[in-house]
Formats: C-alpha cells, structure tokens, sequence
C-alpha cells in the first residue's frame, strides 16, 4: 500500500510545476550564497566609495545599486528553486535559442563601455547577455547529454551537441574573449563528465584552442596583455597588473583593515570589479583572502554532494555546469589579479560589481537548488 501511495505521489511531483515543499532543501547553500553576496556588497562599498564621491555621487552609490540588484536576483533565485526542475530540461532548447539570440543582437545594437560592446541599454538596466548565455549553456547541454550520450563519443556529432552554445559563444568571443572561455569551459567539463570516450573532446579543444589564438592575434589590445602579463614591469598595458600586485603584496597577513585600501584611490582600474579580490587582499590580508576561498571551497563541495545525489543525469550535470561555471571564474579572476594569468575581464562570482554577473549566478544557484529538493537523505 505505501509502495502504490509512493508511485502515486512521485507521479504527481513529475507532472507539478512547483515543489515548494518536497524534498530536501539545501541550507548549506543558501547559506553560504548569502555570506558571499553580503561580503561582495561591503567590499564593493570599501572598493568604490572613492570613485563614487569623485564622480558626484553618494558613497554608497555603487554598493547601494548592487544591492537593489542582488535582492531582485535572490527573489528570482527562490522561484526558480521551487520550480520542477523537469521543466528547465522541457525548456531547455528555448533558453539557449534565447540567449543566443540575444548576444547577437547585442553585437548590432548594444551600447560601449571601456572599448567593447557587451551591453543593451533597457534604460532603467544594462543588460549583459554573455552574463545569461552561462545558465543558458548549462540547461542546454545537461539535456543534451542526457538524451544524445552517444553522440558525445563522435567527433561529428559531438560538433551537434556543441552548435547552438558555440555559434553564442562566438558572439561572444568578438568582443569579450575571456567570457567565451568561461562559457566554452563549462561546456568542457560537463561532456567531460558524460563523456566515456573523451578523445573527440579533447579533439574540438584543440581547435577552440587555435581559434582562441586567432582572435588574439587579429586584435592588438589582446597581444598587449599577453605582454602584461609576461613583463608588467615594462609593458605599456602593464599597469593595472603592477597596481594590483601592489595591493596584494600591501596587505601582508592581516592587511590594512577594512576600508582603508590606498590602490582604491585611484590606482587601481576597476576596483570594485574586476580587481575586487586585490582590495581584499590589501584591507583584510592573507587572512582575508583565504577566508573568502575556503567559502567557495565549501559551495563548490555542496554543489558535489547534490550532484552525486541527484535524482537523475540531467540534475546532476546541470548541477555540474554550475559548479563548473564557478570554479572556472574564481580560478581566472584570481589568477589574473595576481598575475598568474593573462588580464582578462573576468568578475568574482557574487563580490564584483556588476548586475547581469549577480543575477545570473543567483539564477544558476536557483537550479542547483532546484535539484536539492529531490535529495532524500533519509532514504
């Protein structure tokens, strides 16, 4: 009887839109995705009030605006995390056409800022459609894997389950190369995963590889941080990397205390952005900045646990993407912030400023909660 009562309820989750109230719930998550965010929303306080004055505004101005935008984004977040996440594999083919779609439209008429055009202006918004094509990519290509496996393991069919995300990817890649690489990375490590002859991956990496320095070669400006990166010292595009530096090797231990950064006054391009991690590094120190890495350890082995108890493939390699996403863009930016890696424009994951970038990794919490909510440990 309570095997049939069972069969009769799991039945009804399948087909039901919302799960507000089955499974299990992972806190864990929440909690650390909330830390994060508030943590970014302080440093980015510390990062721009400089800048803010300087430019007319209110100190808070920047921190202020983030904020607004990370409250949107974890509302979203809590929606998406009660939705039956069967209806992300339903829809799997729309969102990535929609995104797509709009990162070409972005190319026509997008607007600016710093030299490259990566934003629509929707007036009360700048909205970053790379930033989106990320989750876009991850629902994709987890249905994908799941349906098609034996494709995975041809080299010319594996080019079918890379299509659509590749032909956004090279939207992308016109004007922001490092996004592309991040978009392309997530990609990787999930057909990785589903994969069990790897070979014809590793084939199309090559040549994502030799197209990557293709694009580096036909743009100047991209040459020139090879050369920051390999002599800061002497580089004309070497500053940035000089000033960061500057403020990591600052901070020492325990670091200068919160708020009372010097590259942040000027010195230091984008610091409340790309080069977040560096202001962390100067006001907080060591201390601080292993701090922050041991939280995204913790996230990244909560994003493994629900991946490995995942209801079925499709759960778990969405699950994977976002753990790819995050991993890949916490490497990247620390390891241009101190010099490991070329300069690129890549953000940390919930603490740089920016709104598309919050939003759109709270979107991809929302999944992975979303996923949670059919783990039943007790069983």
């Amino acid at each position: 009887m309570s095997n049939r009562s069972e069969t009769a309820t799991n039945k009804k989750n399948n087909s039901s839109f919302f799960l507000w109230k089955e499974g299990y719930f992972d806190y864990q998550t929440l909690f650390i995705t909330i830390v994060l965010v508030l943590f970014g929303i302080m440093m980015i306080y510390s990062a721009s009030s400089y800048r803010a004055v300087m430019e007319g505004n209110s100190d808070y101005f920047y921190a202020i605006k983030q904020a607004g935008i990370a409250i949107a984004g974890f509302v979203l977040m809590m929606i998406l995390s009660g939705i039956n996440y069967k209806k992300y594999f339903d829809y799997a083919m729309i969102l990535i056409i929609a995104a797509v779609v709009l990162c070409g439209i972005v190319l026509v008429l997008g607007i600016a800022s710093h030299g490259a055009v990566r934003w629509i202006d929707l007036g009360f918004f700048n909205l970053q459609p790379s930033e989106f094509l990320k989750p876009a990519i991850i629902v994709y290509i987890a249905k994908v894997c799941t349906t098609n496996e034996e494709w995975l393991e041809d080299f010319k069919s594996l080019f079918k389950v890379m299509m659509l995300p590749i032909v956004g990817i090279g939207f992308v890649a016109t004007e922001n190369l490092s996004t592309a690489v991040v978009c392309f990375g997530i990609m990787v490590v999930v057909i990785f995963v589903a994969a069990k002859d790897i070979r014809p991956l590793i084939a199309w990496c090559f040549i994502a590889v030799g197209a990557g320095v293709l694009l580096i070669v036909a743009e100047g400006y991209r040459g020139g941080r090879i050369d920051a990166w390999l002599n800061p010292e002497t580089s004309e595009s070497g500053y940035q990397t000089m000033q960061s530096l500057y403020a990591i090797g600052s901070g020492g231990l325990f670091g200068k205390g919160l708020g009372n950064s010097i590259q942040k006054t000027g010195f230091l391009p984008e610091s409340h952005n790309d080069m977040i991690f560096s202001v962390i590094c100067e006001e907080l120190g060591l201390f601080g900045a292993l701090a922050i890495i041991t939280l995204f350890i913790m996230l990244l082995f909560r994003f493994r646990y629900i991946a490995n108890n995942a209801p079925n493939k499709f759960a778990s390699y969405m699950v994977i993407g976002v753990m790819a996403q995050i991993a890949v863009q916490l490497i990247i930016n620390i390891g241009v912030v101190t010099n490991t890696l070329p300069p690129t424009g890549v953000t940390l994951p919930f603490i740089s400023y920016g709104g598309s970038s919050i939003v759109a990794t709270l979107i991809e919490i929302g999944l992975v909660l979303t996923v949670s909510r059919q783990i039943k440990p007790y069983k």
